[in-house]
């Protein structure tokens, strides 16, 4: 599951290739797509240890770590589409880290307006470092104007 960029050397002539890896994997990565999904579905429904999934891939902790968030980021975070159709807002804190140094908290929001439909269950749809009333505000300040518009409901301890 784990990419390595090979040179070829043809014997009689000389000359060098590459061979075209940009279905497997995406530019300078060391996981192939099909290895972050696996990696991904691991993390999220068997609940894998960063250290199972790299051991699984085959790479170091840091490498199979830097490439999940990447993955993460890019399917979850940057997508436009995320915040479509959510009506009903879920605010609320969670301890994070249990550490003695930095934040422990962050402030969850969720999407549940299935759970109001009776659709489906609450969708993630973002974590900030931190827990008061201004992270939330903070948040909700960076968000589009007409998505605001939309929602209907938020739903706080």
């Amino acid at each position: 599951l784990a990419i390595k960029h090979r040179r070829y050397r043809c014997n009689n002539c000389q000359r060098v290739w590459r061979e075209d890896l940009s279905q497997a994997v995406a530019p300078r990565q060391k996981i192939s797509r099909t290895g972050l999904r696996w990696a991904l579905a691991g993390l999220v429904t068997q609940h894998l240890s960063v250290s199972r999934i790299a051991e699984g891939l085959g790479v170091t902790w840091n490498t199979a770590n830097e490439a999940v968030l990447a993955e993460g980021q890019r399917l979850l975070i940057d997508d436009p589409a995320r915040f479509t159709g959510v009506k009903v807002l879920g605010v609320d804190e969670h301890v994070w880290r249990h550490t003695r140094t930095g934040d422990k908290y962050v402030t969850v929001i969720v999407d549940l307006t299935a759970v109001r439909d009776g659709t489906g269950t609450a969708r993630l749809l973002d974590m900030v470092p931190g827990r008061s009333k201004a992270v939330f505000k903070t948040w909700l300040a960076e968000q589009d104007e007409q998505w605001k518009q939309g929602i209907e409901v938020v739903a706080m301890d």
